[in-house]
C-alpha cells in the first residue's frame, strides 16, 4: 500500500508539473520539448517493468523550463525579449531587400550600358563616326552610308516590244489605279506604302539565287548581294518615311495584306520566269519615280510641309546637317533609279538566253 500511495504521489507531481510547463507561454519549448521526450521514454520503460516511480524521472538540469519560470521568465520579460528581436529581425530584413533592390536596379543598368552579356563571349561592336563621336545607329553602319548620285537620267523608260515586257507593264499600270484611289495625293502615307512593297522582291530574288547556288555548287555572279542590297536600300526608305509619316491603323492593315499577296505572287512568278519577275520590278521602280516626282511638286507647291530631315536619312545618306525633307525625296529618286536600271538589265540578260552569273553584279549601285 505505501509503494502505491508513493507512486501515486509522484505521478501527481508529474501531472502538476506537466500541466505547468503547457499553460506557461512565456518561455522557449525547444528544452521542456526534449526533457518531456525524455520523461515519456522513461515512463515507457517503467510501465514495461510494472509501473514508475520518483527513481524513474530523471533530474531535470537547470537550463530546462523550471529554471526559466524561477528566473523570472512569467513576469513577461522573455516576451518582451522576443517582440524585440523580432523587430529587429524585420528591421533587417527590411534593409536587406532595399539592398537587393538596389543591387537589382544597379545590374540592369549595368546591362543597358554594357549591352547583353552572354555566355558566348560576342561583344557588342562600338562604332564611332569620322569625327569620334559615336554612331548611334545599328540598323546600318558608317561603311554603308553612301551619297546619291542625283546626276541619273530619270526619263529613260523600257518600252516593251513583246507580249511578256506588254504583260509586266500593264500589270503594274494596273496596280497602280487602286493605289491612286486610296492615297489620292497623301504622298506620305503613299511612299510608305510603296517602300514596304518595293522592299519584297530584292529579298525573294536573293534568296532564291541563294538556294540555286546552293544546288548547283556554283557562284552567283555577285547578284546575291547585289539583290539583297537592293532590299535593304528599299527597307532604309521605309525606315525614313515612318519618321515622317505616321500610319493609321488600317494602312497598316493594308500593308499586311498587300505584303502578304505580293510576296508570294512574286516567289511563284520569280520561280516561273525571272526575265518576268525583273521586267516587273523594272516598271514599278518607273513608277515609283513619277510617284516621288509629284510628292516633289506637293512640296515644291507648300502643300506639303518641307519639314527638317529624319536623322537616320542625314546619316545614311550623307546629307548636310540642314537637310530637308525635299532633300530625302531627291535621293530615295535617285536610288529608285537606279534600281530600275538593274532589274532591267537583269531581265535584259535573261532575255539574251543567259544566266544572271555570267555577268558581273553591279553591287554598291543604289
Amino acid at each position: 500500500m505505501m509503494m502505491m500511495v508513493g507512486r501515486s504521489g509522484a505521478s501527481k507531481q508529474l501531472a502538476v508539473s506537466m500541466l505547468g510547463m503547457a499553460g506557461t507561454r512565456f518561455f522557449s519549448t525547444a528544452t521542456p520539448q526534449a526533457a518531456i521526450a525524455g520523461l515519456r521514454g522513461s515512463a515507457l520503460v517503467s510501465e514495461k517493468k510494472g509501473g514508475f516511480s520518483p527513481v524513474d524521472i530523471p533530474a531535470w538540469p537547470k537550463t530546462t523550463a523550471v529554471h526559466h519560470m524561477q528566473s523570472g521568465y512569467l513576469h513577461g520579460t522573455r516576451s518582451r525579449s522576443t517582440l524585440a528581436l523580432n523587430q529587429e529581425k524585420a528591421k533587417e530584413s527590411e534593409k536587406q531587400t532595399k539592398t537587393d533592390s538596389d543591387h537589382s536596379v544597379s545590374a540592369e543598368a549595368g546591362r543597358d550600358e554594357k549591352g547583353i552579356v552572354s555566355y558566348w563571349g560576342v561583344p557588342p561592336s562600338k562604332v564611332v563616326k569620322e569625327d569620334g563621336t559615336e554612331w548611334k545607329w545599328t540598323c546600318f553602319r558608317p561603311w554603308e552610308t553612301y551619297k546619291s548620285d542625283l546626276s541619273i537620267d530619270l526619263t529613260k523608260h523600257h518600252v516593251p516590244t513583246n507580249f511578256m515586257d506588254k504583260l509586266a507593264y500593264w500589270s503594274v499600270k494596273i496596280l497602280r489605279w487602286p493605289t491612286d484611289l486610296f492615297f489620292q495625293r497623301r504622298y506620305g502615307c503613299r511612299a510608305m506604302m510603296l517602300e514596304t512593297v518595293a522592299a519584297v522582291p530584292g529579298m525573294v530574288g536573293g534568296m532564291l539565287l541563294h538556294c540555286k547556288s546552293l544546288r548547283r555548287f556554283e557562284q552567283s555572279g555577285g547578284w546575291i548581294k547585289a539583290l539583297l542590297e537592293e532590299a535593304e536600300n528599299e527597307r532604309m526608305h521605309l525606315m525614313t518615311f515612318m519618321e515622317v509619316s505616321k500610319p493609321r491603323w488600317y494602312e497598316r492593315a493594308l500593308v499586311f495584306t498587300v505584303q502578304g499577296i505580293f510576296f508570294n505572287a512574286y516567289f511563284l512568278g520569280y520561280l516561273i520566269s525571272p526575265k518576268f519577275a525583273h521586267r516587273v520590278v523594272g516598271y514599278l521602280e518607273e513608277e515609283a519615280i513619277h510617284s516621288y516626282t509629284e510628292f516633289l511638286k506637293e512640296l515644291d507647291k507648300g502643300n506639303i510641309d518641307n519639314v527638317p530631315a529624319p536623322a537616320i536619312a542625314i546619316d545614311y545618306w550623307q546629307l548636310p546637317k540642314d537637310s530637308t525633307l525635299r532633300d530625302v525625296v531627291m535621293v530615295v529618286r535617285a536610288d529608285e533609279a537606279h534600281h530600275r536600271d538593274v532589274n532591267h538589265f537583269a531581265s535584259d540578260v535573261h532575255y539574251q538566253g543567259r544566266e544572271l552569273k555570267d555577268s558581273p553584279a553591279p553591287i554598291g549601285y543604289h
